[in-house]
C-alpha cells in the first residue's frame, strides 16, 4: 500500500488550507486557552484601623486593604475604591489597582471638626469594609504659667504668660489659634494671638497699665470656654 502521507508539493494549492486545518484540529494546537478571571469574594482590612491623630493631619500609618477571590486567593490588578463617609477628611488615592498580593495602600487625612471618622473601601459585588479613626479635638484651655503676678504700674510682668491647649487625655494640640485680650487695667499683651507649638503652648508678654490696681486678661480659643487671668499693678 502507498503511504498515507503525501508530499505537500504534490498537492494542489486549494487543498493546502484544508490539510493544515485538519492537522491543527487533530493535534489540538489550534484551540485557544480560556482563562477565567477570578471572582472577588471578600475585602480584608490588613492595617490602619482605629488610629487617632489630632484633627486635620494625615494618620500616622497608611490604610491597607486586600481583595481575595472566592477561593481565598489574592487578586491583583483589581480596582478598589475608597470614600470618606464621616468626618469630612480626604483619602489619597480615591481608587487604585491591587498589587500582586491583592493589596492597595491609601493615605487618610482626617477631618478637623468631628471626633468620629469613617472610611469605606469597596469593590462591586463584595461587601464593603469600613475603617474607623478618631480625630482628637481641643477640649481645654490651661494656664501653664503667669497667673496672679505682681509688677509696678506700666511694667511688664516678670514671667511670660504661657497658655496650653489640650485634647482628650491632656494630649497637646498643635497649631491651634489662641487669642489674648486685655479686659481691665489698660495694659498691653504681645502678641495678641498665636498658634500653639508642638507642646500645645502659646507664649505672650503682659505689660500692666499705668495705674495701680487689678489688671485682667481674657484668653480664648475657638469654641472652648475662655479663661480669665489676673495681675496686680502696685
Amino acid at each position: 500500500m502507498r503511504p498515507l502521507l503525501v508530499s505537500l508539493r504534490r498537492l494542489r494549492a486549494p487543498f493546502l488550507p484544508l490539510l493544515l486545518f485538519a492537522a491543527l484540529a487533530s493535534s489540538g494546537c489550534g484551540k485557544a486557552a480560556i482563562v477565567e478571571a477570578p471572582t472577588p469574594g471578600s475585602l480584608v482590612l490588613v492595617q490602619g484601623n482605629n488610629q487617632q491623630v489630632q484633627g486635620g493631619p494625615e494618620l500616622p500609618n497608611p490604610i491597607v486593604i486586600r481583595v481575595l477571590s472566592t477561593d481565598g486567593s489574592p487578586i491583583g490588578k483589581l480596582p478598589i475604591g475608597f470614600s470618606v463617609v464621616q468626618g469630612g477628611g480626604s483619602v489619597t488615592p480615591g481608587s487604585a489597582l491591587s498589587d500582586e498580593n491583592g493589596e492597595v495602600k491609601v493615605k487618610w487625612t482626617v477631618g478637623p471638626h468631628e471626633v468620629a471618622q469613617l472610611l469605606r473601601a469597596s469593590v462591586p459585588g463584595v461587601e464593603a469594609v469600613n475603617v474607623g479613626a478618631l480625630s482628637l479635638l481641643p477640649t481645654d484651655i490651661i494656664i501653664a504659667q503667669g497667673n496672679n503676678q505682681i509688677a509696678k504700674p506700666g511694667a511688664g510682668l516678670p514671667n511670660p504668660i504661657v497658655i496650653r491647649i489640650v485634647g482628650p487625655g491632656n494630649v497637646p494640640m498643635k497649631g491651634i489659634a489662641v487669642a489674648f485680650q486685655v479686659i481691665s487695667g489698660g495694659g498691653l499683651i504681645s502678641p495678641q494671638s498665636g498658634l500653639t507649638n508642638a507642646l500645645g503652648e502659646v507664649t505672650a508678654r503682659w505689660t500692666l497699665g499705668g495705674t495701680a490696681g487689678a489688671n485682667s486678661l481674657a484668653v480664648s480659643s475657638g469654641a472652648l470656654q475662655p479663661l480669665s487671668m489676673t495681675a496686680i499693678s502696685q
